[in-house]
């Protein structure tokens, strides 16, 4: 079976029977490289995905504090690829066999002469049980209707109780994590506290209680600038929100939060925006797992130690990339950019052309905090925006980057409806499958 490393495994001359290509997760990543390699004739493209839908990650919290609806920011995968010469299969892998170039999924198996994992990470917590069984993470569509059930079944609690120490546990939410999500998730929040709960629970108007944020290093958005440290860090806390820098969420037991400087917060909700790990399965050996047991690729973003086998996003490390030595960050425009990059790479090895190696594009990064305020960072950290500038630009790069018009339309109406009212309408409890 020819490789993607050698440029002539295709004349171009002749006909060929299409290859098949199995794509391992429906992500940033694996959307981009399947619409985009699916153009191409000597391949057939099968994605799978143990979800029969694509998301969009970066607007979850927004799912998660009811500011947005679930179908705003998800699309179905067979209406998704109609008009693309791609196959879809709700499964979830659980082994690979190289030799044999079998996928075990759950409820069957397929057969590929290549494999692209996209399969994305899950939430880290670090080995801690107590954590994994009791805080809230932000990872999946699951996760962010399990949050949002959360707190509003919390609120309608400590509208009743009688105990005002049981209602200040209640009302304490400390977010775990100082990175984009935890800043974002700890902003919004805040101004839900500050203009939207009063309204909708005027018995608990100046009741004790208040938004932690907590995170182990020296600035929140650590990845950012300097100036962008700053803002974050002076917008939330005059949103109200508590920052605890320098410090882990150490345990969680019986509604106690343990740091790592000994300190106790009593709270009901615990939010992990903490970390990730890349998702593995048996058939990938050690040797070819690197730190976060991403997947160690070469520059093509071929899996060392494997034929035929492939890996972009989150789930691998690339340490070729000059300027990124020891991997790239695992956002969503490094995953947007391998996928493509990849797609143009099989393209041209079935035409006999070379490879190109994968060198990222940083367009820049962007976090909001509030109402008004959003920070960006562009050209390597040299240019800053914030406030309402900034707010605009995170505003328009998150709409254009939903995909499609539908999801477009529909979020900027509810945006748009948020904004002026400083509402929206999306506070309910359903909890039937979460």
């Amino acid at each position: 079976m020819s490789d993607l490393s050698n440029p002539t495994a295709f004349t171009g001359n002749e006909p060929v029977t299409a290859k098949k290509i199995v794509v391992i997760g429906g992500g940033f990543a694996g959307v981009n490289f399947a619409q985009n390699v699916a153009k191409n004739k000597n391949y057939q493209v099968t994605l799978v995905d143990k979800n029969n839908f694509n998301y969009f990650p970066p607007l979850l919290y927004q799912v998660s504090t009811s500011f947005l609806e679930p179908s705003s920011i998800s699309y179905p995968f067979r209406k998704l690829f109609r008009k693309d010469n791609i196959r879809f299969r709700m499964g979830e892998p659980v082994k690979i066999d190289p030799v044999t170039k079998t996928i075990y999924l759950k409820d069957g198996e397929l057969d590929y002469d290549y494999l692209v994992f996209a399969s994305g990470a899950k939430t880290n917590f670090f080995g801690n049980e107590n954590i994994e069984k009791n805080a809230i993470p932000m990872k999946t569509i699951d996760d962010g209707l399990r949050m949002r059930n959360a707190l509003l079944q919390t609120l309608e609690e400590a509208a009743i109780t009688k105990d005002p120490i049981e209602r200040k546990k209640l009302l304490t939410i400390v977010v775990a994590g100082g990175g984009p999500t935890g800043v974002e998730v700890s902003g919004m929040l805040a101004e839900m506290k500050n203009y939207i709960f009063p309204k909708d629970y005027p018995e608990l108007i100046n009741k004790p209680g208040g938004i932690y944020i907590v995170d182990g290093s020296p600035a929140l958005l650590g990845a950012m600038s300097e100036k962008t440290h700053q803002e974050a860090y002076n917008v939330l806390t005059r949103l109200g929100v508590k920052v605890k820098l320098n410090l882990h969420v150490n345990d969680y037991v019986d509604g106690k939060i343990l740091l790592s400087n000994g300190e106790v917060i009593e709270s009901n909700t615990l939010i992990w925006a903490a970390g990730i790990t890349a998702n593995t399965f048996d058939g990938i050996p050690a040797t070819s797992l690197g730190p976060g047991k991403r997947m160690l690729t070469d520059e093509h973003n071929k899996v060392q130690g494997l034929e035929n086998i492939y890996s972009i996003g989150d789930a691998c490390i690339l340490t070729t990339d000059p300027y990124y030595p020891k991997g790239h960050p695992q956002i969503a425009q490094v995953a947007i950019q391998q996928g493509k990059t990849l797609a143009n790479n099989f393209i041209a090895m079935a035409k006999g052309q070379p490879l190109k190696p994968f060198i990222y594009f940083d367009k820049g990064d962007m976090a909001i905090i509030g109402r008004n305020k959003a920070v960006v960072d562009l050209f390597k950290h040299k240019v800053h925006f914030r406030g309402i500038i900034a707010l605009f630009m995170w505003l328009f790069i998150h709409l254009i980057s939903l995909v499609n018009y539908r999801n477009k339309l529909r979020t900027l109406y509810n945006w748009a409806v948020a904004y002026i009212s400083r509402d929206q309408s999306f506070r309910m409890i359903f909890k039937s499958g979460v």
